[in-house]
């Protein structure tokens, strides 16, 4: 059932004026296309960022085929760029999904997965594109419900104006049972919207709907916790946790984008959650307790996958793919599989740990092109501080190993502007680069083409570090200076996140509820795509902060006291504050520590 008078429009009136317009097509290999009238209900999954980004999030290509297996019609929506925008909005147009072009405003249920804050001006752009209210309290009657989850969820109040109802954890159980009983609801002709809100509310405890917590502030504006404006919905939201990974179908017959995006390969899932405990991983914490699937179940699921998609490619995903506990036999079993199809393997997140120096005689395709590693930090000290055990000897180990396979590169990400961080670990930074393109040297003949990729550390919310204060920006340029000062090997190359993106995304991480009044002005003051540099616009970011007196510093360079009431509190997670209070503790005295070390 596609909306073909709208296709023919676009097609005709504004594709012909965009750059790649085939993201606005729709009809890829394996999309799902259904009528609605036949569906259980219809479903518009919201990537809020461009095609070509959404289009490479294993998580999305997840919930399509959870979703559209269970009968109802799901489809997709992107952020569009500038230049579609501008022609949606010139011939009055509404945003679509790519499956039937049916307008946003006509779905039961429009769904948005937060996976990174600077991202929030693109979901204002795709409901107000999409026809749909702006503000929750102004949608009525057949109004989508406006839900959102993923990382960003864990701190929903600054899109809280926008969003009917965020979930909390796992969307694979939750969104088919949200969704079956937002479809009863709306059966029910005799109660409000408001009602049917708070019926999910107090049905799912993993579901958290804005509306009905009031903030509360002291004298000094400072935030002491949220009234509840009905006794029926419950005080703390628990996150929905998924017991069984193995359980859970993976989407063998993911959709294949009809133009290249960020990630063009076949994408599975081995492992939720991390064994470790970093203080400044906000994913270790919210993705608790560690699931995992048989290695049977991965390489029969990636070679479905293949044979239905032709990918050459294929990742396993979790957050630390060598701690599986069984990655020696999955690596040897994907290898026996696919190298004789000519297909890679791909371990985008390995750990540094004894088993790095065994990964290129396990793998064919990890011999080729370059290997990509986190130290985070350089020194054993920091690590200490930031409970990230790694040794720089099984580091080192793994580098040669691999050139002795025929790496030629090998990329490595850091962070600066940590607690206690210190001139010595920064220079830490520089020296295990080179120590690294030495070792190329050593072991090929000559420098191994090393880059340190450098970001700027943003305390998040549900981890030890989230009382902490962010660096300011005068910092962070000096740490960029300095750490370019100290490269003397050409082959090493010190590469740093910019850093005015890193200072919204303080800010749009640490806010509160106030805060979704500036995203709504930048928004209103032309802001789009943030996280792209050809888009992206502090100044006008500014301006808006200024015009509203939001105190930025406040909000994102203010250190917390441990009994302060901060804007996430209300959302649990598995071991909840008191574990975090406790790291937090021991961060403390271990800086002491940390200050009197050179």
């Amino acid at each position: 059932m596609r909306n073909s008078s709208l296709k023919d429009t676009i097609v005709s009136k504004v594709l012909p004026t965009v750059q790649a317009p085939a993201q606005y097509l729709g009809g890829e290999r394996n999309s799902v296309v259904k009528d609605h009238r036949l569906a259980r209900g219809s479903l518009c999954l919201a990537f809020p960022d461009a095609y070509t980004i959404g289009m490479s999030h294993h998580g999305l290509q997840v919930l399509y085929s959870i979703m559209n297996d269970a009968g109802w019609a799901c489809e997709r929506v992107f952020c569009p760029l500038p230049d579609f925008e501008a022609g949606l909005r010139k011939h009055d147009l509404p945003l679509y999904s790519l499956e039937t072009f049916t307008p946003l405003r006509e779905f039961d249920v429009v769904g948005f997965t937060l996976q990174y804050e600077i991202s929030y001006v693109n979901v204002l752009t795709i409901l107000d594109l999409g026809g749909i209210p702006l503000h929750a309290i102004d949608r009525h009657g057949d109004d989508p419900l406006v839900i959102a989850g993923g990382p960003c969820a864990q701190n929903p109040e600054l899109l809280a104006p926008f969003i009917d109802l965020f979930v909390i954890g796992d969307g694979e159980p939750s969104l088919p049972d949200l969704c079956e009983a937002w479809k009863e609801l709306k059966r029910d002709d005799s109660t409000t919207r408001e009602e049917k809100l708070a019926e999910l509310a107090s049905r799912f405890y993993w579901a958290y709907v804005p509306r009905f917590y009031e903030p509360v502030y002291d004298s000094e504006g400072v935030l002491t916790g949220y009234d509840r404006t009905r006794d029926d919905v419950p005080a703390e939201i628990r996150a929905c946790v998924v017991d069984s990974l193995d359980a859970l179908p993976l989407p063998v017959k993911p959709v294949v984008p009809l133009i290249e995006t960020a990630h063009d390969r076949i994408a599975i899932e081995i492992m939720r959650g991390c064994p470790w405990l970093c203080r400044f991983c906000q994913s270790t914490v919210i993705k608790r307790p560690i699931r995992v699937r048989e290695v049977e179940t991965i390489v029969q699921a990636a070679l479905e996958s293949y044979r239905s998609t032709g990918y050459d490619e294929i990742s396993l995903l979790s957050l630390s793919t060598s701690d599986y506990p069984d990655f020696e036999r999955l690596v040897t079993r994907m290898s026996e599989v696919f190298t004789p199809l000519g297909v890679k393997i791909s371990l985008p997140s390995l750990r540094i740990t004894e088993m790095l120096k065994k990964i290129p005689a396990l793998l064919d395709e990890v011999r080729r092109g370059g290997l990509t590693l986190a130290p985070e930090v350089a020194r054993d000290d920091m690590r200490e501080q930031i409970r990230k055990p790694i040794d720089n000897k099984d580091l080192y180990e793994g580098v040669a190993e691999a050139f002795r396979y025929g790496k030629q590169k090998v990329k490595l990400y850091f962070m600066c502007g940590l607690p206690g961080e210190r001139p010595v670990d920064l220079d830490g930074i520089v020296e295990m680069a080179e120590t690294i393109a030495t070792i190329g040297k050593r072991v090929t003949g000559r420098y191994a083409e090393v880059t340190a990729s450098v970001s700027n550390f943003v305390p998040k919310p549900h981890t030890p570090y989230q009382w902490n204060a962010m660096r300011d920006a005068s910092y962070f340029r000096w740490a960029h200076k300095y750490l370019r000062s100290k490269v003397k090997l050409k082959s090493v190359t010190v590469k740093c996140h910019d850093i005015e993106t890193s200072m919204l995304e303080g800010i749009m991480t640490r806010g509160d509820r106030r805060v979704a009044a500036a995203i709504e002005a930048a928004w209103r003051a032309g802001c789009r795509l943030d996280a792209w540099t050809e888009h992206f616009k502090p100044d006008a970011w500014r301006r808006v902060f200024q015009e509203l007196a939001i105190d930025v510093a406040s909000y994102r360079e203010r250190e917390r006291k441990l009994d302060e009431f901060l804007p996430w509190d209300h959302i649990q997670i598995k071991y909840g504050r008191p574990y975090l209070a406790k790291e937090q503790t021991r961060s403390i005295h271990q800086l002491q520590a940390l200050a009197g070390a050179v």
